[in-house]
């Protein structure tokens, strides 16, 4: 309470000749108030008050190299999370429109779902006969080599039996890609699932949806 009669009655001559009334804090760390900046408080913040005494005006205090500097960075840092989150908010629209441009109900998902699985058991059935066949090839080439036991096999047979081995690998690794996307399929339409719902029934409703339709995957035949 003192202090702020303390600070009426240092305003009070300005006031009363209706002058701004400047008040500042010096480099020395005294308190200055005036008509005009005092000389002390160069590059000080300042507050310009009215005959009240209410502050119309403040003047922020003038930044060293280094402060400016982090201020730019910190600026900086603010407008590219403000331009990211733009971005991200542009794309969640764009997918957002083409979720519903896409699908016109729930079960036009499920129907793409059950599509994109039978897509994949067929591939994978594919791979599995690919393999058998290399695997039988193999057979046969093992047994061409059997009669080279007492001389050098031609380079012929021993290249075959090298690029055998390496399409049975290759399509291994390919039945086992295969069998894996499964997962990643179900994971993808529960997820457009979950957007459509949230979409056309807003997000208080349940997007609990029913158990994703399986597709069984054959597991690749056991080597005799």
């Amino acid at each position: 309470m003192f202090k702020t009669i303390l600070v009426m009655a240092l305003l009070a001559p300005w006031a009363a000749q209706g002058q701004q009334i400047i008040k500042c804090v010096g480099k020395d760390g005294k308190t200055y108030v005036g008509s005009t900046l005092a000389p002390q408080c160069a590059g000080q913040a300042a507050q310009q008050m009215n005959k009240e005494g209410q502050v119309v005006k403040r003047t922020e205090a003038m930044l060293t190299p280094e402060q400016r500097a982090a201020k730019d960075a910190e600026m900086r840092v603010a407008k590219e999370k403000e331009e990211e989150a733009a971005r991200k908010e542009k794309e969640e629209t764009r997918k957002n429109k083409a979720l519903l441009s896409t699908y016109g109900s729930e079960k036009d998902i499920d129907v793409a779902r059950t599509r994109a699985l039978s897509d994949n058991e067929r591939a994978v059935k594919e791979t599995q006969a690919k393999i058998a066949q290399i695997e039988k090839n193999g057979v046969t080439l093992k047994k061409e080599l059997e009669f080279y036991t007492k001389a050098k096999p031609p380079a012929k047979v021993t290249q075959d039996i090298q690029n055998n081995e390496i399409d049975l690998k290759a399509q291994q690794n390919l039945l086992a890609a295969k069998m894996k996307d499964v997962e990643g399929i179900n994971a993808k339409y529960d997820e457009d699932k979950r957007r459509y719902i949230e979409l056309t029934k807003g997000p208080a409703v349940s997007t609990a949806s029913a158990p994703a339709s399986a597709v069984k995957v054959s597991a690749p035949p056991a080597k005799k």
